[in-house]
């Protein structure tokens, strides 16, 4: 294992505040033409290695403590989707290197990453755990021998899927956080409601237990309480930022104004402020959270946003908006007098819409990515 760059692990950040975290990376590098929208395998790692360099960066300058190794989907079974298995091991351990060399630069905690890894079948659960566990086991190898921190277990659909990674991450020494994505409404697939799904995973040994992905802020807010109440260790709070609503909390079920479905690469109508994550970020402060990041959908002013409301002063906040120095909308400026009520509103303007169509019907998607 190498040496570590961080001389500050991840329980005692925990004990001295929030430690901030930043995904999203798929999405994010998605957007900027690295990654193909469908099977969302980070093919970009080997392929463009310096794009995943820059977005560290842009992270860690935003004010995240964490660089995620990006091996999302980045298993056995994903890679054959698209033909590379043979590039299985150099993909992870290219990825947790880049997030080792960013995370030298800020003094940050390095995690590995696994997911859900659409193997498991809790009907056929003794074949599939098999299948799964190779899977983890192969992933969480490389990154200790890169070196890692810890590790993040994400968007979980099955308990049982979440305590395979969790076993395998004690039995290599590995702290981890778990972490469930909440589509269906009240439980997860295999039929556990979420906040035990929570309890269960942190009496098995997880460091932290929560959610990410699937809800945006107020809709995984309630959920988050629940969790909050039930376990001692503690609590992670990772939404996308989209506006779901109690009609439609996941984000996989957003429609557009014409029925369309707006998931997965549709869904900039339904976009989060800057200013709507940073309440998020003060909201999860009084509530108790432990580890507050971002999923799908994020970006480095969103992470800045949090970081900010948060008290804290980032790198990047050299360079956070200063509307006063605005020419027009400024209002200390020579250029705003000259153009007289332009900036000034006339007349209030109603509330925007929290969505922009109707919402999806009740059933509940397989997600793709």
């Amino acid at each position: 294992m190498q040496d570590r760059p961080s001389p500050r692990t991840l329980p005692q950040r925990l004990a001295e505040g929030i430690v901030l975290g930043a995904e999203g990376y798929v999405f994010e590098l998605e957007r900027r033409g690295y990654i193909k929208a469908g099977p969302y395998v980070p093919e970009v790692i080997l392929d463009a290695p310096e794009a995943v360099l820059q977005l560290h960066r842009e992270f860690l300058r935003a004010g995240a403590e964490v660089m995620v190794a990006l091996t999302y989907y980045a298993n056995r079974e994903k890679l054959k989707a698209v033909g590379r298995a043979d590039e299985l091991e150099a993909m992870n351990r290219t990825a947790v290197r880049i997030a080792n060399q960013v995370a030298r630069e800020g003094g940050a905690l390095v995690a590995a990453n696994i997911c859900n890894t659409w193997s498991y079948d809790p009907a056929d659960h003794r074949r599939t755990s098999a299948i799964v566990r190779t899977q983890y086991e192969e992933q969480l190898g490389w990154a200790v021998d890169e070196g890692v921190d810890f590790v993040i277990a994400e968007t979980n659909d099955y308990l049982g899927e979440a305590l395979i990674g969790l076993e395998v991450c004690n039995e290599l020494g590995l702290p981890a956080m778990v972490s469930f994505a909440s589509v269906h409404p009240t439980h997860t697939y295999d039929g556990y409601a979420y906040v035990d799904a929570c309890r269960r995973s942190a009496d098995a040994g997880a460091t932290i237990v929560g959610l990410n992905c699937s809800r945006g802020p107020q809709t995984m807010k309630p959920l988050l309480m629940q969790i909050r109440g039930a376990v001692s260790c503690a609590v992670a709070a990772q939404p996308v930022p989209y506006r779901t609503s109690d009609t439609t909390p996941a984000f996989e079920s957003l429609t557009l104004w014409d029925g369309t479905r707006a998931f997965p690469i549709q869904l900039e109508s339904f976009s989060c402020t800057r200013f709507e994550m940073a309440d998020f970020a003060r909201w999860a402060k009084t509530a108790g959270i432990n580890y507050l990041g971002i999923c799908c959908g994020g970006s480095p002013h969103h992470v800045r946003a949090m970081a900010e409301a948060l008290g804290r002063e980032t790198p990047a906040s050299r360079y956070s908006p200063a509307m006063e120095l605005h020419p027009v909308l400024g209002t200390s400026t020579a250029q705003h007098e000259d153009m007289g009520g332009w900036a000034r509103p006339t007349a209030a303007l109603p509330a925007a819409p929290t969505n922009s169509g109707p919402d999806a019907s009740s059933s509940v998607p397989d997600r793709s990515a």
